[in-house]
């Protein structure tokens, strides 16, 4: 693999948007857009924030900030989740909506890019505090949302029980029920099959090909997964499914490491019973940051953004990084993985079975017809497997990373549709 072509480091390492305008940039350059093409897409179309007042379980008021991004809806209506916490800020959702879009366009799904999100702390909140606050967020971003505007998923710190809350809010407020206005819902509110597992099952499958490529089999393939949610937990189950050997598993206070394999759902079983992973007696306790420098062949972020950086990229052993995550590998990381040799697959590649699901959801549901999770699979299995083979093509094209070949593949999917439908005016 080449080297990349020189990235200026941002203002700031750990922005998230400022890191996804630099790998557009870069890739703009491959592609030769003009500067004024580059400054429309790179500009969110549509950003709004809104005041959550809410009265708490106390009687006490308390008000609570949400924005909604929209970036880009050029190729259809704008598609992404929406997280609950305490660090959510504006660039952060401008970032995750510029990358939804970019996802989107990596895997040809009509969408546009768009996310969502509210300052809070879910662990300190009720149920009942919950749906009020999720409830008078949908409400005050109601003017956004639509099946054919903007179509919301679940998140960080966000369900298919939210989403319930939120699909039933819009359908009252607009006098009908319309279950394609989220995906990620209930199978009994218009769900499809397999949508909880679809991320984590693209980060098997992006897992799988790149070992290929490696020339690594999966039966001799150590796996290290921070994270154990939707895409962390339920990769790990189907990446150890597919023979490969998980010897460490992350949650929010740390991780646990068992060089010899862990089995997998007995500690996904475990998690659920004690929703911590201390206290697991079949595998040694260690600091979260160690986790992450473990002997290994394939680490998977799959937690949050800013992981990977200049401090530990050095640090790093394994042979191939597995983006579950948005953003987990700063742009002054990648430029050290690459110079020594670690592959990486980019996040929207390697956890776009999400949104791809949540396509096939928002289909299902326009069509008033449900697939078999069988089928499901299958569709994610083919979508997934051709779009890492046009993203290496792409790489192997303009001689650079799989991640800047994501983003040329993206960018220039996007550009050419912006620029056949012409600028309105």
């Amino acid at each position: 693999m080449s080297t990349a072509p020189h990235v200026k480091a941002p203002m700031d390492e750990f922005n998230p948007f400022q890191a996804m305008a630099q790998r557009f940039d870069v890739a703009a350059d491959r592609l030769g857009l003009d500067e004024g093409l580059r400054e429309v897409l790179r500009t969110p179309d549509k950003e709004l924030t809104v005041s959550i007042p809410i009265t708490m379980d106390n009687g006490k008021l308390k008000v609570f900030t949400g924005y909604r991004v929209q970036h880009n809806f050029s190729r259809g209506p704008c598609k992404g989740g929406i997280r609950y916490a305490p660090d959510v800020h504006l660039d952060e959702v401008r970032a995750l909506a510029a990358w939804m879009t970019w996802k989107c366009s990596v895997v040809d799904v009509p969408f546009g890019g768009g996310k969502g999100g509210v300052i809070c702390d879910p662990r300190q909140l009720s149920k009942g505090e919950l749906e009020r606050i999720t409830r008078r967020y949908t409400t005050g971003i109601m003017d956004l949302l639509g099946p054919d505007r903007d179509v919301p998923a679940p998140d960080v710190n966000t369900n298919e029980q939210t989403m319930a809350w939120l699909m039933d809010t819009w359908s009252m407020h607009v006098r009908r029920t319309d279950t394609a206005i989220v995906t990620g819902k209930p199978l009994a509110l218009g769900g499809s099959k397999g949508r909880t597992e679809a991320t984590g099952r693209g980060v098997m499958i992006v897992t799988r090909e790149a070992l290929k490529k490696l020339g690594l089999r999966p039966e001799n393939a150590r796996v290290v997964v921070q994270g154990s949610g939707n895409v962390g937990g339920i990769g790990a189950m189907l990446l150890a499914r597919e023979g490969m050997k998980v010897v460490s598993i992350s949650d929010i206070y740390g991780a646990i490491h068992n060089d010899k394999g862990l089995d997998v759902p007995d500690v996904l079983a475990y998690l659920k019973q004690h929703k911590k992973l201390e206290g697991y007696s079949k595998a040694e306790h260690i600091p979260s940051a160690a986790q992450l420098e473990l002997d290994c062949d394939v680490l998977v972020p799959a937690a949050t953004e800013n992981q990977l950086t200049s401090k530990n990229a050095e640090r790093i052993k394994a042979k191939l990084v597995v983006e579950g995550a948005n953003g987990p590998t700063t742009v002054l990381a990648d430029q050290i993985l690459e110079r020594r040799g670690v592959m990486v697959v980019p996040d929207i590649l390697a956890n776009a079975g999400g949104v791809t699901v949540s396509y096939f959801e928002w289909v299902q549901d326009r069509a008033g017809y449900f697939w078999t999770e069988e089928v499901v699979n299958s569709r994610l299995e083919h979508v997934i497997t051709s779009s890492f083979a046009s993203v290496e093509e792409t790489a192997r094209k303009y001689n650079t990373s799989l991640r800047i070949g994501a983003y040329i593949l993206a960018v220039g999917r996007v550009a050419t549709v912006y620029q056949m439908r012409g600028t309105y005016a």
